[in-house]
């Protein structure tokens, strides 16, 4: 907007409005002149108006007249002057209502562009904060990244010695997985080995008990046939022992008899003997075949004890898959 238009060239474009007729309005001024600011012409004008009411009110342009014409000029002159002055201040009055509105909204532009400006420089000064945080916080991603990255090459390594450490492991499971298969077979092999075993232990220990049970059974009988005999002989010894002291009795009176008694207590005496020692022969295998068949039988037990937890401890492990 044009400022400092001068005077003259305000006062020559109001003449000029004046001089056509029209009321000179400060927006008529200006658009005579093409240029000046409102509250320039304004002011202008308002001297405009008074130097119009000093020059309307001068008689000195006037020409000389009689004093009747020139007194009625003078008064039609300043009726004439009192209305241009009614129609000035009323001019006055709209053009500063005007420019009151000019500087009102003049006012109210400043002071939106300076709350422009304000709120410019508080979106400026939070658009360089936003600038400063966004360059810190891009530094602190490019630390983090290369972070990331040195953890991604850290974590691929390890993965690489992982999958490295897994395939061992794994060849090691399938090395143990072999051992224990053939584990599980040779000992599938044993427990059946030594079922074969057992059974073959168990059956001999049953034919040794049955024939030692058998043979106890014939010793048995022996015993019983040897008991009568002994009893046999017993009842001998004593018609024996009752002969010989009738024979001792009768010793007295017949020597010849004594003789014969004593050949036939010696000859009895040796019977009796001899069938004490086959009865202490045949007491002693007996209890010499009753003590093997209690061995015996303590052997089967034992096997037995042995073979339950030996087959409990074995089926669970051949059982597994």
């Amino acid at each position: 907007m044009a400022v400092g238009v001068p005077e003259n060239e305000v006062f020559a474009a109001a003449d000029a409005v004046l001089a056509r007729g029209e009321r000179p309005t400060v927006e008529r001024v200006r658009l005579e002149l093409g240029r000046g600011s409102p509250a320039r012409v304004g002011s202008l004008l308002d001297q405009w108006w008074d130097r119009l009411a000093q020059r309307l009110r001068g008689e000195t342009r006037l020409p000389s007249l009689p004093s009747e014409v020139s007194q009625a000029f003078v008064t039609v002159w300043q009726e004439a002057m009192h209305y241009a002055q009614g129609v000035a201040e009323a001019g006055l009055v709209e053009q500063r209502a005007v420019v009151i509105e000019e500087r009102a909204a003049v006012s109210a532009a400043e002071t939106a562009a300076r709350q422009g400006v304000a709120q410019y420089r508080q979106q400026a000064a939070a658009a360089l904060a936003a600038q400063q945080n966004a360059e810190r916080r891009f530094s602190d991603l490019e630390r983090l990244l290369d972070q990331s990255q040195g953890q991604v090459i850290d974590l691929t390594q390890q993965r690489d010695a992982l999958k490295s450490e897994r395939n061992s492991v794994r060849e090691r499971v399938q090395e143990m997985e072999n051992l224990l298969l053939a584990s599980r077979h040779e000992a599938e092999q044993a427990r059946k080995a030594h079922d074969i075993y057992v059974r073959g232990v168990e059956d001999r220990a049953y034919r040794e008990v049955d024939r030692a049970r058998e043979e106890n059974k014939s010793m048995q009988l022996q015993l019983k046939q040897l008991a009568k005999q002994t009893d046999q002989l017993r009842q001998r010894w004593e018609i024996a022992v009752a002969q010989v002291t009738e024979l001792q009795i009768q010793s007295a009176t017949s020597q010849a008899l004594a003789e014969q008694s004593e050949q036939q207590r010696q000859h009895t005496l040796e019977k009796l003997e001899a069938v004490q020692t086959e009865l202490s022969q045949a007491l002693t295998g007996e209890v010499a075949q009753q003590a093997r068949a209690d061995t015996l039988e303590l052997q089967v037990v034992h096997l037995r004890s042995l073979l339950k937890p030996a087959r409990k401890k074995t089926s669970p492990k051949l059982a597994a898959p």
